[in-house]
């Protein structure tokens, strides 16, 4: 799919993987929708890249409907659609404190999973919709996961399994969808110089940096997105789960 001139959607587009694959989209010539929790730096992105913004909770049914509309009537429906909106909460299943709480188990895998599937139902109930072009194909779903999802450390329960399930997720969506030409892919990335990860002190980062077989270093949020913008545009890419992680294989911990 040529890129240029096509609506898209991408959320978690605030920060980090979402706001670097909403510049790089739109410097391709996309018109881009940011969905995000957080308004202010939503909008900001947003006003960067002449997108617009939308805040929403993706786990929510009808405030993604309602934020997929309010970028639908402004930039059409979307044939690109990009999931990046996560978060991570470590924390062991038995701890000093005794069994996790299974809220926050429930969290995690709501925003993760089922916000993924909320966003990717509401999205591609629209593209089936839209004229296909000559090739057949009228649109593209990427999923986030995680190489969390194959190497879980301890204190990853929740979120391994939250990307696992969108692993899981990839084959059968690609393959119901099919039929009417869209695709649906998911990228796995490994430890990327994103906020959450900025927390940590530099000579922790430099650590897991060099943990990475090759390049010895964090993954940059616009290497995610160049892949995003492969993925658009190489028609045969369907159904698969892609490792971005420079070889990287997570120890127990």
């Amino acid at each position: 799919m040529k890129i240029n001139g096509q609506a898209a959607i991408v959320t978690g587009g605030a920060s980090g993987l979402g706001a670097a694959t909403a510049r790089r989209l739109a410097a391709l010539g996309a018109k881009v929708g940011i969905l995000d929790r957080d308004a202010a730096r939503a909008e900001a992105v947003a006003a960067e890249v002449g997108g617009i913004a939308a805040s929403c909770d993706v786990s929510d049914s009808d405030g993604v409907a309602g934020a997929l509309e309010h970028v639908r009537a402004q930039h059409g429906a979307a044939r690109i659609v990009v999931n990046c909106a996560g978060i991570g909460t470590p924390r062991r299943m038995i701890g000093r404190d005794g069994p996790m709480p299974l809220a926050e188990f429930e969290r995690v895998i709501r925003v993760n999973l089922i916000g993924t599937f909320n966003v990717t139902r509401l999205a591609a109930g629209a593209i089936t919709a839209l004229e296909p072009f000559e090739n057949g194909e009228r649109g593209v779903v990427v999923m986030t996961a995680s190489i969390a999802a194959f190497e879980g450390q301890i204190g990853q329960a929740a979120y391994s399994a939250s990307k696992g399930g969108i692993v899981a997720l990839t084959l059968p969506l690609a393959r119901e969808l099919a039929q009417f030409g869209v695709r649906v892919l998911t990228i796995a990335p490994g430890i990327f110089e994103t906020p959450l990860l900025g927390e940590l002190p530099p000579e922790a980062q430099a650590s897991l940096g060099a943990s990475v077989p090759f390049p010895k270093r964090l993954g940059n949020p616009d290497e995610y997105a160049q892949l995003v913008v492969q993925i658009c545009e190489n028609v045969f890419l369907n159904g698969e789960t892609i490792r971005l992680d420079g070889a990287l294989r997570m120890p127990p911990r």
